[in-house]
């Protein structure tokens, strides 16, 4: 059995991913800040509909009553809200996830501010959204992001937790990446080759995995709820 007082696995997630913010985003980019706040204000009563990522964190959720049934671990997994709503807007942000009965209790209303950048004060594994800037600004800060892609999946289906690993400068460095753009095909098979049985540095997601291999171990194997794979050419 793995050790219980091992850390959680902390995914940071932006508002818009959570829910589905299009409408009041339009307002946003079409009439201004102002107009927005005071839209979000009026309409903060008004629970929102779930985002492409909502499928997922549920299940991620999930995983800590899963737990709990093999351990008295209390939360192996939290998620974490950044949005760049401020606290007054951000108001039916909270009402929302009350709605859906998710527990969610920390948050960071950045008031305008590029989210990523409290994924580290939060200790986060992981940062999703569906800002493709902001993902790839993440990325270059070294830290494991994704970008959420539209999805009518807002239901999850079962319990299991399903993520695919690209290797190189993902799970890996990218050092391999960077020998077949720089010195072509033969020279990389040939260094490959050559250093077959040394470890690959690893890469910007590799604390996730870990953190999420911490939690897969604590189940039988033909009973866990967390399914890997390593996609790579």
């Amino acid at each position: 059995m793995h050790n219980v007082l091992a850390a959680k696995l902390v995914v940071a997630i932006s508002s818009r991913a959570l829910f589905d913010l299009d409408e009041s985003h339009q307002v946003f980019e079409t009439q201004g800040l102002d107009a927005y706040r005071q839209y979000q204000i009026e309409h903060e009563d008004k629970v929102l509909a779930k985002g492409g990522a909502f499928a997922l964190v549920e299940k991620l959720l999930r995983l800590n009553q899963q737990v709990n049934q093999q351990s008295q671990v209390q939360q192996r997994v939290e998620v974490i809200l950044l949005s760049r709503n401020s606290s007054d807007t951000g108001l039916r942000v909270f009402n929302s996830i009350e709605h859906y009965g998710l527990p969610i209790t920390r948050a960071a209303f950045t008031g305008g501010v590029n989210p990523y950048k409290y994924v580290p004060a939060f200790g986060g594994h992981l940062f999703l959204s569906i800002n493709r800037e902001d993902v790839e600004l993440a990325l270059q800060m070294g830290m494991a992001a994704a970008t959420i892609l539209p999805s009518k999946a807002t239901q999850a289906d079962d319990n299991i937790v399903r993520l695919a690993f690209d290797g190189d400068a993902v799970l890996f460095s990218d050092e391999s990446e960077r020998t077949y753009q720089s010195q072509g095909l033969t020279k990389f098979a040939e260094i490959e080759k050559a250093k077959a049985h040394e470890p690959m540095l690893g890469g910007p997601f590799k604390s996730f995995l870990s953190a999420l291999n911490n939690i897969q171990s604590e189940f039988p194997e033909a009973q866990s709820p967390i399914r890997t794979a390593l996609v790579t050419a």
